[in-house]
């Protein structure tokens, strides 16, 4: 007969697993979105092995390497703001050897940018190598503010601005409600107030009502704007700015 109330259970300490984009992106690599690339093209290795399996967990102490570099576990961030000019791929590298926006970001630090601007749209773009702010501040979740300045090749109606602010259908569903503002003096010249992140969102809103968006910048991105800054010009955010990104983004 079994004594279960003398019967010592011992616990068992088990290692967190987490998964291997994840891993990759919370210490400064890239987001999870690339880090599955990298992984899926066998880049990644685990131990000393190629990992390619999307999905793979591993432990703290695992040793992970990207393209034969160790992935260091100390983390430190870095959050950089820039005025984007046109001409620049929105991307950290390019097939087609085109000027990417690190060509005018100098830092020894591995950064990636925080969702994207077409190559000719201008204006604020955030980089960093905070990997789960990065899949925050670019998930519908968050619903973080986006306000862009389009300019039009003709005067917007007054309907389609109100279709525009209550959501158009796209390929990819209808746009969430947004909110616009129709300079009275020029009527080709919109402010829109975003949630949400679909690509090439604008300038698809505008084309499924006809319309060609000319020119178009990003003023503002999660409270963050480009005041102060030339076309061209970057900067690290203040400890305040950080904090609020933290605290939109649920960190804190």
């Amino acid at each position: 007969m079994i004594n279960h109330k003398n019967k010592e259970n011992p616990i068992v300490k088990t290692e967190k697993l987490v998964r291997l984009n994840k891993f990759l992106s919370d210490h400064g690599i890239t987001s999870r979105r690339k880090a599955d690339e990298l992984i899926q093209k066998g880049f990644v290795k685990v131990n000393g092995r190629i990992v390619t399996e999307l999905g793979t967990k591993v432990k703290p102490n695992d040793k992970i390497s990207v393209s034969g570099k160790t992935v260091s576990t100390e983390k430190k961030f870095i959050y950089i703001i820039l005025n984007k000019p046109k001409d620049y791929i929105t991307t950290t590298d390019d097939e087609f050897d085109r000027k990417t926006v690190l060509d005018i970001v100098k830092t020894h630090d591995r950064i990636f940018p925080v969702g994207r601007l077409d190559r000719n749209t201008t204006g604020l773009l955030l980089l960093t190598n905070d990997g789960e702010m990065t899949f925050r501040l670019t998930h519908p979740k968050y619903k973080v503010e986006k306000v862009y300045s389009a300019g039009l090749d003709r005067e917007l109606k007054f309907s389609d601005a109100k279709k525009l602010s209550e959501g158009v259908e796209l390929d990819d569903g209808i746009t969430a409600p947004c909110q616009l503002l129709v300079d009275p003096k020029n009527k080709t010249h919109i402010i829109l107030t975003l949630y949400e992140g679909k690509n090439h969102e604008v300038k698809r809103m505008f084309e499924a009502l006809g319309y060609q968006v000319k020119k178009l910048e990003r003023k503002m991105f999660a409270g963050l704007d480009i005041n102060g800054l030339k076309r061209g010009e970057y900067r690290k955010l203040t400890k305040n700015e950080i904090n609020s990104l933290k605290k939109m983004t649920g960190l804190v």
